[in-house]
């Protein structure tokens, strides 16, 4: 069928708004990179918009010569495997439990659930219940209090109620168990499902700077996130020139070339490199995923 005038005007305009948001959302990220692989006394002069001007690896050099990020970084990379694998084991058990309706009370525990969604006791009691747990001030904060995701458990039981029930009634038939149906039909079918809210629970933790900067005072257990936070409200550059790696890579730059935008820049494109990177292997799932329940079969 033959697209009227109309027709190819609207695609155009659509392609071209399409064009224009992709602009807007890499721009900001080219520039950064170009802030950050460029020397900081250039770049406080203006001018560098796409490319770096005056290339240079010190501001890398100093981020990552800095105990204090790796450590954070090691905290942000097992919060996020942890938390990642743990919430999608949580929720697909609850999910798994409360698909079937033959289960007692469960109505009363879908509501109680639904409740959580609805209402929340505030920050403060929250507060309160992680330091009556012994969660302040530990690792645990970071993963424990997030494995269970109201919102991903009802995304994954409606999943798993579009599942044929014929399927399961003859694995039952065949005389399988629940954890057997569960680990050999379930699971394999929602893998696009488990790899969306995978990746959306991943990026949740890997982004969280929250957590770090209310619930724990320790600077040995602060994730990246948290101290990129601290650093961009930072007025020097004390909080990354302390180890000796850092003192080897200046004794090869004069301090005049490094600024305190510079390592801002490098530490932003450090910590969002990572979880960037993770998006191409989960995408024929992730696009799989996002799209359950918006046909019917």
């Amino acid at each position: 069928m033959k697209s009227n005038g109309f027709e190819r005007v609207g695609q155009a305009f659509i392609v071209v708004l399409l064009l224009v948001l992709c602009v807007s959302i890499i721009y900001p990220f080219l520039y950064m990179l170009a802030i950050s692989l460029n020397t900081g006394a250039d770049a406080a002069k203006g001018g560098v918009y796409l490319w770096p001007r005056s290339f240079t690896w010190i501001n890398y050099e100093i981020v990552l010569g800095n105990s204090v990020i790796r450590h954070a970084y090691l905290i942000t990379i097992s919060r996020t495997v942890l938390g990642t694998v743990g919430g999608l084991a949580v929720t697909m058990l609850a999910a798994y439990g409360l698909s079937y309706k033959q289960l007692p009370f469960r109505n009363g525990i879908l509501m109680y659930v639904l409740l959580t969604m609805l209402f929340s006791g505030g920050l403060i009691p929250y507060y309160i219940q992680l330091y009556n747990l012994g969660l302040t001030n530990t690792f645990w904060v970071y993963v424990i209090p997030g494995l269970f995701s109201a919102w991903n458990m009802f995304v994954m039981q409606k999943f798993i109620q579009g599942i044929p029930e014929a399927l399961i009634e003859s694995a039952e038939l065949d005389g399988a168990g629940p954890f057997r149906i569960l680990f050999q039909i379930i699971v394999p079918l929602s893998k696009p499902m488990l790899a969306a809210l995978g990746l959306f629970t991943a990026v949740g933790h890997w982004n969280d700077w929250f957590s770090g900067a209310f619930y724990v005072s320790k600077q040995n257990l602060i994730p990246v996130q948290t101290f990129l936070q601290q650093l961009l409200t930072a007025q020097d550059l004390s909080a990354v020139m302390s180890s000796n790696q850092n003192q080897e890579a200046l004794a090869r730059s004069s301090l005049s070339n490094i600024t305190l935008m510079s390592i801002k820049m490098a530490t932003v494109m450090i910590s969002a490199l990572p979880i960037l990177a993770v998006y191409p292997f989960l995408q024929k799932y992730f696009v799989k995923g996002v799209m359950v329940g918006s046909v019917k079969g």
